[in-house]
């Protein structure tokens, strides 16, 4: 059973991502894919997903008090999660997911962006994390490091 979580913007992919999304997730074997149910890049991926029938169950983790931005999904969820603040919600995608697939806008990674924010996020919680480029490349970051040991030891005289 492979979990995945996506993040991505309001703004939608472009097609090279939205493709790419879909390849990504069958290639990884996905049985689970947690998403927040938002306009733009979540309804992109959910609907591509559906459409190439991968049999995959949907979970949706909308956000609170976002709901002009809110995607009322009709077909193909499994799981509705109950609403909560964006920051909250985007923990909750990371925490129940194995890998992380982010979809952001820019080509570098951006402060102030919930996007960058959840990649963050799932980097310090030891996720893999799929990061799929405007320009349809993908590459695979590896979780931070765990917390190192100090340089030197205490020595005990």
């Amino acid at each position: 059973m492979t979990s995945i979580g996506f993040t991505g913007t309001r703004d939608g992919m472009t097609t090279a991502q939205a493709l790419r999304v879909v390849h990504l997730v069958d290639e990884l074997g996905t049985t689970d894919f947690h998403h927040g149910s938002c306009i733009g890049a979540d309804a992109e991926a959910h609907q591509g997903i559906m459409f190439a029938s991968l049999g995959v169950r949907f979970h949706v983790h909308p956000a609170l008090h976002i709901l002009r931005a809110r995607v009322f999904l009709r077909e193909g969820i499994d799981v509705r999660h109950g609403p909560k603040p964006p920051l909250d919600r985007n923990r909750d995608i990371v925490d129940a997911c194995e890998t992380l697939i982010a979809a952001p806008k820019e080509m570098a990674e951006a402060r102030r962006s919930g996007t960058w924010a959840t990649v963050r996020y799932a980097r310090k919680q030891g996720k893999q994390v799929w990061i799929v480029w405007p320009d349809g490349n993908v590459s695979k970051q590896e979780p931070l490091a765990a917390e190192r040991a100090p340089a030197v030891a205490a020595l005990d005289f």
